[in-house]
């Protein structure tokens, strides 16, 4: 079975710092693209990070360029979204998904969240003023 648990969420002050952790359990864990997506009530959810499990490329939306890290460990096949400089507007339920091994490819290119098939329960990201 395919399971994504985030976990790393929390309540943090304008300009502090979170880092979210994704632990997937799926075989095989290379070739596929991972994204960290977010939802904040009332808007449509949207991703603000990629990665190729395989070689590791990274992408950012512009919102969050220069603040967010999105990394992995192949080796434990966990991903990890560090979040600096947090704003209010940061304020979701953050999740991580992955595609699968036939989509990897196309990481380099923004991909809606129906293009990703396998999805974690979330974790809440909350950002005070």
């Amino acid at each position: 079975q395919v399971q994504l648990v985030e976990s790393g969420g929390g309540s943090v002050q304008v300009g502090g710092s979170l880092r979210l952790s994704c632990a997937a359990s799926i075989y095989p864990y290379s070739g596929r693209c991972a994204g960290w997506f977010r939802q904040a009530p009332g808007k449509e959810r949207e991703g603000v990070a990629r990665l190729h499990t395989e070689n590791g490329s990274a992408y950012y939306a512009d919102s969050v360029k220069g603040r967010f890290t999105v990394s992995q460990d192949n080796t434990k096949r966990t991903l990890y979204l560090q979040m600096n400089s947090l704003q209010p507007e940061d304020t979701a339920m953050y999740y991580c998904a992955l595609t699968t091994t036939r989509s990897g490819d196309l990481c380099h290119t923004p991909l809606s969240w129906d293009k990703f098939n396998y999805w974690g329960q979330g974790t809440q990201v909350t950002v005070s003023s």
